[in-house]
């Protein structure tokens, strides 16, 4: 009875507080009840005081798997393959694979058969990325700038044999890269050349 409540939150994920008001308990109940069902599998726990229902991942969006993997780490964007192949410009399709660049840490969550990653940058790299929907995602330009950095620098395999590299402005690749180093620039040149660019 409790959980059909829970499932009548219009949202895509919760926490103690719209649980609590679902089920009409105080807040520390809620808490208690939520972490019950966190260990009877009828609640996934993406983190602290964030919920998310099972059944919802049988139905979720792109969109919805981005915003989760905002919630995962805050702050983040969406980046590399991920937000290359949501514009189109990789071959690489990774529904089951989300990557995202942040400040905080790298680290992995996997929740089911979902892996989000996160990539680690400093902060004078940490830019070039914009609100779509109701997700951050990098900018075409800075995706792939991010996978040349983060490539050149032994963090990362891009696959740019996957990548339309014709498709971008080569002067504003070289203006982010500016921001990174020798090793990213040099990566930049050489893919250039090897793809007649």
């Amino acid at each position: 009875m409790n959980l059909e409540k829970l499932q009548n939150i219009d949202a895509l994920y919760f926490g103690s507080n719209e649980i609590a008001r679902a089920l009409s308990i105080s807040y520390k109940s809620a808490q208690v009840t939520a972490s019950r069902y966190v260990k009877e599998n009828r609640l996934i726990r993406l983190k602290r005081d964030f919920y998310l229902l099972p059944q919802k991942l049988k139905t979720i969006t792109e969109d919805e798997l981005f915003v989760l993997s905002n919630v995962l780490q805050t702050p983040s964007y969406i980046s590399l393959t991920s937000a290359l192949s949501y514009y189109n410009l990789s071959t690489q399709q990774m529904r089951s694979h989300i990557e995202s660049i942040g400040i905080q840490r790298t680290i992995s969550f996997k929740i089911t058969d979902i892996e989000f990653n996160f990539n680690k940058v400093k902060k004078v790299f940490y830019f070039g990325f914009t609100k779509i929907d109701n997700h951050f995602i990098a900018s075409p330009a800075k995706a792939l700038a991010d996978a040349i950095y983060l490539t050149a620098i032994g963090k990362y395999n891009a696959d740019f044999d996957a990548i339309d590299l014709e498709k971008f402005n080569k002067a504003e690749i070289n203006e982010i890269l500016k921001t990174t180093n020798k090793a990213a620039q040099n990566l930049w040149q050489k893919l250039m050349k090897n793809y007649g660019l």
